[in-house]
């Protein structure tokens, strides 16, 4: 059983103090952890720490987990085995090198971090050779890893949600209670087929000359 539970992650420390953060202690995780949104790790204190972000929530190093107790532990991306993958130096075509090597690696979903001159992911031979093939020198070493977030992030994911403009286009039956001053105060002159289930008789009088008399909606067969 953990002895903290931490449910709010401030991304990078935002608007937190630094001597705050210095005092505050740490959690080591590898890329295979950090993007769960619910794990457990032990901190640098020795506590165990249980972990229940939003769904899709990726961690990332200098992120800093807030536990219920009000006490911060400061994320650290944990060194793991990766692949570097840099173009030749002798390639006169190093950008268009890396761009098809990201592209192809795209097509696979692998989890790939991109640099201006390299590109990181991590260990697979299959991938090595291919990267090879197009002409990259890859190397395996050691280092933390922090791969594009992509569309699954959550907190990306919810950035970019609160920015769009509400341009709906409603289907049939869609409820429209927005405010959107369609200004009603234009000519009835439509004939309305839409199923709206107005009352065709807008509340004309007698003096309406009979002229629904002439509307033979074929609601009551004519008798012989």
């Amino acid at each position: 059983m953990p002895s903290l539970v931490a449910s709010k992650l401030i991304a990078g420390g935002r608007g937190l103090a630094q001597a705050l953060l210095r005092r505050a202690a740490t959690v080591a995780l590898d890329w295979d952890t950090r993007q769960k949104s619910r794990f457990e790790a032990v901190d640098s204190t020795g506590r165990a720490i249980g972990v229940f972000l939003a769904r899709g929530t990726i961690v990332r190093g200098g992120d800093v987990l807030v536990a219920e107790d009000g006490s911060l532990v400061v994320v650290e991306a944990l060194a793991q085995p990766v692949l570097v993958a840099t173009a030749a130096k002798a390639s006169q075509t190093a950008t268009l090198d890396l761009a098809r090597a990201a592209y192809h690696l795209g097509n696979r979903h692998v989890a790939l971090e991109v640099r201006a001159d390299r590109l990181v992911l991590e260990p697979d031979h299959v991938l090595a050779e291919l990267l090879r093939r197009i002409g990259l020198d890859v190397v395996a070493t050691s280092g933390a890893f922090e791969p594009e977030a992509g569309a699954y992030d959550a907190a990306s994911a919810h950035g970019a949600a609160g920015a769009h403009d509400h341009d709906h286009r409603h289907g049939p039956g869609h409820p429209h209670d927005h405010d959107h001053d369609h200004d009603h105060d234009h000519d009835h002159d439509h004939d309305h087929a839409h199923g709206h289930g107005h009352d065709d008789r807008h509340g004309h009088g007698p003096d309406h000359d009979g002229a629904h008399d002439r509307h033979d909606h074929g609601h009551h067969p004519r008798k012989p």
